[in-house]
This record gives C-alpha cells, sequence and structure tokens, in this order.
C-alpha cells in the first residue's frame, strides 16, 4: 500500500509536472500537462484528442514506431526510446520517450507517456528521411545493422547502405564518430 500525501491535488501534479506528460487511449491523446503542450508548440487542449501521429515527423514514423514498440509494451510492459519529433512549427527534435501500459495484453490501449526535449544538447543537424530517421535512432541505442534489421523488417545490407549514408551527411569516418555526432557530442 502507497502513502498518500496529505493535501495533495494529484491534478496539478500532473499538469505542473516539470517534464511533458500524457495520457493516452488507442494512441489518442486524452489528456496532457502543459510542459508536453509548450515543448510541442500547442496548447494543452490543441492536443487533447489528437492522434499521437500530430506529434511525428511523418505518418510512416508514426506507423513503424507503434508497431515496433508494440510488443516491447506486451513483454515489459513499459517502453523507452530517443527519437525525432516534430513541433508545432515543423521543427524536427531530438525527444526521449518513455511510456506504461496499463493492460498489458492490449498495450496501447492506454497509456502513461513521458517526453523530454534533449535538443538543448542533441540537435537535429542534418536533413534525414523518415528511415534514416529511425535508423540512426537505433544506431544511438548501440544496436548492430543485424539487429536493426531484423527490429524493423529490412536486409541487413539495406541497413548498412542507411548507415554509409547517414555517415557521409555527418562526414564521420568511424560508426563511433558517428554515434558522437548524432548524439551532439563534440570532442
Amino acid at each position: 500500500m502507497h502513502p498518500t500525501l496529505p493535501d495533495t491535488d494529484f491534478a496539478d501534479i500532473f499538469r505542473l509536472a516539470p517534464i511533458g506528460m500524457c495520457v493516452s487511449r488507442h494512441r489518442i491523446i486524452v489528456a496532457c500537462n502543459e510542459a508536453l503542450a509548450e515543448m510541442f508548440g500547442y496548447l494543452p487542449q490543441e492536443l487533447c484528442g489528437q492522434s499521437f501521429q500530430i506529434l511525428y515527423p511523418s505518418a510512416d514514423e508514426f506507423e513503424r514506431t507503434g508497431a515496433r514498440i508494440t510488443p516491447i509494451l506486451n513483454t515489459k510492459g513499459s517502453y523507452s526510446d530517443e527519437r525525432i519529433m516534430k513541433r508545432a512549427s515543423q521543427e524536427l527534435f531530438w525527444c526521449h520517450v518513455s511510456g506504461r501500459a496499463l493492460h498489458r495484453a492490449d498495450p496501447h490501449a492506454e497509456g502513461i507517456w513521458t517526453f523530454e526535449d534533449l535538443s538543448a544538447r542533441r540537435p537535429v543537424s542534418a536533413e534525414l528521411t523518415p528511415r534514416e530517421r529511425e535508423i540512426a535512432a537505433l544506431i544511438v541505442e548501440g544496436k548492430t545493422s543485424k539487429l536493426i534489421a531484423r527490429q524493423i523488417d529490412l536486409s541487413p545490407r539495406t541497413v548498412e547502405m542507411h548507415r554509409a549514408k547517414l555517415m557521409k551527411k555527418f562526414s564521420a569516418s568511424t560508426s563511433s564518430e558517428l554515434v558522437h555526432k548524432l548524439l551532439g557530442i563534440t570532442r
């Protein structure tokens, strides 16, 4: 049993939390706090009732991410990653996303999600295709081309082709240098 805090208004805690938070049902935002709305450049009432798709650079990335996280939510009940998201202004930015399914058997039925803006320490510095953004996020997680290929249902050779394009776009001569540049780390 968890102790309750005396005279605590949990609605105010949610609304004023310093990190972006929302509650979702079937990938629709049903409630969000001020920090989330501000991070993405909306008013809270503009986001409530909207599909999470509004926060993604493309409809394809929204669909692929949903499909990728479903088995993880089914197994673990929670999910976390860093990905490129889109503000109302169309600016792309790196964001750390964590969520918990309230019903493991149907992970998108209801969930609690947090969003942390990473743009101050990791700017999006090159024009990337949706697939390159997806692969860049998985490279940052330290995944090999074989693991990435298995996870997103591509051939390892195709992943290597995208990795080579990323290395060229970021002027990286090694995989390590590419990760550092994706993370915004200067040496």
